[in-house]
């Protein structure tokens, strides 16, 4: 492919995903980041390092954000928008509250600059195994337009409408999956704590209705005396239940599940295990 790609935020999830658009012939650009490992490994595989965006961002086809939330995103956008080409296009796969996408593209809008939304369901693993599924908001052009970028991490990609309906969708799909993840991590501290054998008890309860991609990342590992299965810090568990609380605040019973869901992270993080994956809290 001879498209310029310039990423912002190739740390744990970006990496995986600037990997493979590498692996697609892409010509990558990626900013400095404060964690060198990702950064290193892409210089490697091809990647072009920058240390300021008026570089990073000049002679570009696309721009992708992938950072922790929406406030950092907003401040990114706010200070390269002066800076890009009106014919590029931007990829965010950042996570947002229900209207950081919507305030994303309104500020793109002021350069008449194209926009998509793309949060992903999927971790590290499968950002770097290439097989995430995209959660797409924009127009149906835009969208057309990112299919050729999109291709080359998501194993599918699901166009849900306007910009915001990606962000709304995200949040539902986490609310899911961070409550499923809760109940695995008790399940496997009792099943630990009652002295029942591990393997054996995801050899049979995986049959059940109670499976799910939570139970086979954690107890896989966990078999193994391996409690990072989950790679996933508390801290961004609790800004992600924070965003979903705001989302389902008029929805009593959805609302009553999130505080109670987020009161386990948060106590982590008072105790001082923000920094942790989710799946080491089995052990504390």
């Amino acid at each position: 492919m001879n498209k310029n790609i310039a990423f912002i935020g190739a740390g744990l999830m970006g990496y995986g995903i600037a990997k493979n658009l590498l692996l697609k012939n892409f010509n990558l650009k990626v900013i400095s980041h404060k964690n060198r490992k990702p950064i290193d490994k892409l210089i490697k595989l091809g990647a072009v390092e920058f240390k300021n965006y008026d570089d990073l961002l000049n002679d570009i086809d696309c721009l992708f954000i992938c950072v922790t939330n929406t406030q950092i995103a907003i401040e990114i956008a706010e200070t390269i928008i002066t800076k890009l080409d009106k014919q590029i296009l931007i990829i965010d796969i950042t996570t947002h509250n229900k209207n950081g996408s919507i305030k994303m593209e309104k500020i793109f809008n002021r350069r008449s600059i194209k926009y998509v939304e793309s949060p992903v369901m999927g971790g590290p693993v499968q950002a770097e195994e290439g097989i995430l599924g995209g959660i797409i908001g924009c127009s149906q052009q835009n969208y057309s337009d990112a299919t050729i970028y999109l291709d080359s991490f998501c194993k599918n990609h699901f166009y849900f409408g306007e910009v915001g309906m990606g962000a709304k969708t995200k949040l539902i799909c986490n609310f899911l999956s961070l409550g499923t993840t809760t109940f695995v991590l008790e399940t496997i501290k009792a099943v630990e704590e009652l002295n029942i054998d591990l393997e054996k008890f995801y050899s049979v309860a995986k049959l059940g209705s109670g499976n799910s991609g939570a139970l086979s990342r954690v107890a896989e590992k966990a078999i193994e005396g391996d409690y990072k299965g989950y790679i996933f810090t508390v801290k961004n568990v609790v800004k992600d239940l924070t965003y979903i609380h705001d989302l389902v605040s008029d929805m009593p019973n959805a609302e009553k599940l999130t505080l109670l869901n987020k009161s386990f992270y948060e106590d982590a993080v008072k105790r001082g295990y923000g920094d942790l994956l989710v799946s080491e809290l089995i052990k504390k």
